[in-house]
């Protein structure tokens, strides 16, 4: 069966999921096609182990979901579209309202969360007697601290969260993906490079992946802002928008910087600026593409999430790192956010509940088990030479993702609410000194005038 098979198939399968859950569930799409396709594959493992279906590397079902290639799918093939799709809804005065904010956690966060994963991560190991290099310890920490674009912009943002709070999970999530990749290509060439990486190049590499991105995706957004902006027909501008994260990304990767930055900074210029020169039809049918191929891609990609389940080999040790790792990604998402408010409360006010909505509404997705499965296998750990490296880190990676997905996105939701409430509370807070000062000054008036 090719990957075009697999792939119809897939979305065939994720359709109908999506019209049961319509009709029968409450979840999130994503949620609902999720967990629906780990509840098949737990099945199909139990059904399995007990001897009812040999499922093994031949078996058709694996060799379809191993036939997608997930890593290759999702970073050279789907998640260009959905950055670039994302980045078309931010709303550019919005983001600049946070970009102290968003900066500060996509970069400075996401720094932080890297090394104390990493560093947490390879001192229990050590305790635990588990032989891993620190250094790949830091790349779990790499790959797992950004907050996915993909699960949050699918999840959390349907969810009509307060706008400052909104805002800075969508934009910090669009570009602490591009952060962490940078981090993640730069500590992958320290691991497995064959000549010794010094300070210079490291940092010239960051460098040049970070801020070449940016740049790169400026150009092509203006590029093709004018474009689209002195087109006519409609159609051919619908194709001109697609253009921009397949020749864009491809471009981006050859040149040797960010694609994924370079989708979102592409994306927002002809979300902001380009949508203000064509006509509200045209830029209707522009949203109206792109949603629908979010929904579809979304759709297959998280899909295919769930069934990797059945591609895994389990030992004991996988076990012990997952129970150290979900509550240890948490532990860190939470301190990068609480110690980043404390500096971002010096400045303004913000709603009680952001603390908490951004730890726990913190998403992890495909783009950080794409990450892990890029990890060259066959780097076996100390005591034992039938687990290597790879395997322990992809399910380590797995499992903060379901959970992320599963547990997280589906109960996020009354938090959400409760900090719309406080945000209610807080407008009306601020509106009253006004009204006591109007008040004032009417009755001052009124005074005078008698």
């Amino acid at each position: 069966m090719s990957a075009y098979d697999t792939v119809c198939i897939m979305a065939a399968i994720a359709v109908f999921i999506s019209i049961i859950n319509n009709r029968i569930g409450k979840f999130q799409p994503t949620i609902a096609i999720t967990g629906w396709s780990i509840a098949i594959s737990f099945i199909l493992l139990i059904l399995s182990k007990l001897g009812y279906i040999p499922l093994n590397n031949e078996h058709e079902l694996i060799q379809m979901v191993q036939g997608v290639k997930f890593d290759d799918f999702l970073l050279k093939g789907v998640l260009g579209f959905l950055l670039f799709g994302g980045a078309l809804n931010i709303q550019l005065p919005h983001l600049k309202d946070q970009k102290f904010e968003i900066s500060f956690l996509a970069l400075v966060g996401t720094v932080f969360s890297t090394f104390f994963i990493g560093t947490v991560l390879w001192a229990l190991f050590k305790i635990l007697t588990i032989d891993i290099d620190f250094i790949y310890c830091c790349l779990f920490g790499a790959l797992i601290s950004p907050t996915d674009p993909i699960a949050v912009l699918a999840i959390v943002k349907k969810l009509n969260a307060p706008q400052r709070i909104s805002t800075q999970i969508e934009g910090e999530s669009l570009f602490n993906d591009g952060v962490g990749l940078v981090i993640f290509v730069t500590l992958f060439e320290i691991a497995f490079s064959k000549t010794a990486p010094t300070i210079a190049s490291t940092t010239m590499l960051f460098i040049r992946e970070a801020l070449g991105g940016i740049a790169f995706g400026a150009v092509l957004g203006v590029v093709f802002h004018f474009l689209i902006k002195t087109s006519h027909d409609n159609m051919f501008r619908l194709i001109l928008t697609i253009l921009v994260p397949t020749f864009g990304y491809v471009v981006s990767e050859h040149i040797e910087v960010s694609a994924p930055l370079a989708m979102v900074v592409a994306g927002i210029i002809i979300g902001n600026w380009t949508r203000n020169t064509i006509s509200e039809a045209a830029s209707h049918q522009i949203s109206h593409l792109w949603e629908l191929a979010d929904e579809i891609l979304n759709a297959i990609l998280f899909l295919l999430i769930g069934f990797m389940m059945i591609t895994f080999s389990f030992h004991m040790i996988d076990i012990v790192a997952v129970v150290i790792a979900i509550p240890l990604v948490l532990l860190s998402r939470y301190l990068s956010v609480k110690y980043a408010y404390k500096v971002f409360n010096r400045h303004r006010q913000y709603n009680p509940l952001s603390v908490k909505i951004l730890t726990w509404g913190g998403l992890r997705g495909g783009l950080a088990l794409a990450m892990a499965m890029a990890i060259p296998a066959g780097i076996p750990i100390g005591f034992s030479p039938d687990i290597d490296v790879k395997e322990i880190i992809v399910l380590m990676t797995y499992a903060v993702v379901i959970f992320s997905i599963i547990v997280q996105g589906s109960t996020i939701t009354p938090m959400i609410h409760k900090a719309k409430e406080e945000q209610a509370k807080m407008d009306q807070a601020a509106m009253n000194p006004a009204s006591k000062s109007e008040t004032s000054t009417t009755d001052n008036a009124n005074n005078s005038n008698r």
